[in-house]
């Protein structure tokens, strides 16, 4: 069991006590204080590994990471969003917010999706997500740069495919952002609050 640390300071070097300690004496008491040291420093590290958790991490059973992102789910066809899912995240998660932007469009980062206040006992986001405000779980959907409330698929011009980032951060608080907030908004509100991120890119291109 890890000392304390008045142990340590207790059993650490002390001015000669008119040389009444012998040099034995001196390298044993040296030798405990060092010792002190090291597991109350390996204790430390402990506790920050035990509450580090396990990596967040996000997927979508509709396409794999780095590939296409099937046609049904984007502006040449249904223009539906697809299943998200992720792991299970920190204790101290108390919401999840979620970007989706194309890093590659003409004009620079387009925004296609907007979600935050998902409720943090959720694990995954159902195909077809209402383009709605307020959804049944409670959780918010924002503007994208279509001028458009919730998910707006691919819609690349033709050339290159684009690469679609889905974004997700755990968060330590609800942020109760007003309804049809902006990508700008949700960044600058969550800022202090993510615990943990993770991102998912799929391609498209026509």
């Amino acid at each position: 069991m890890p000392k304390s640390p008045i142990f340590c300071a207790a059993t650490g070097p002390r001015k000669r006590e008119s040389g009444k300690m012998s040099v034995r004496g001196k390298v044993a008491v040296l030798t405990g204080f060092l010792l002190c040291i090291s597991t109350l420093s390996s204790g430390k590290l402990f506790s920050q590994a035990k509450g580090g958790g396990m990596a967040l991490q996000i997927t979508s059973p509709d396409f794999s990471a780095g590939e296409a992102i099937p046609k049904k789910f984007t502006c040449d066809a249904q223009d539906v969003s697809p299943r998200l899912k992720w792991n299970e995240a920190s204790a101290n998660t108390q919401s999840f917010a979620l970007i989706m932007d194309d890093p590659d469009a003409p004009a620079g980062t387009w925004v296609h999706w907007v979600l935050y206040d998902v409720p943090a006992d959720a694990k995954e986001l159902p195909e077809r997500v209402p383009r709605q405000e307020q959804l049944a779980s409670g959780a918010r959907q924002g503007r994208n740069d279509f001028g458009k409330t919730g998910y707006s698929g691919p819609c690349p011009p033709p050339g290159r495919p684009h690469r679609y980032f889905f974004k997700l951060y755990a968060l330590d608080t609800k942020l109760n952002l007003k309804s049809g907030a902006t990508k700008a908004d949700l960044e600058r509100a969550m800022k202090p609050h993510i615990l943990a991120q993770a991102e998912l890119i799929g391609k498209y291109g026509r």
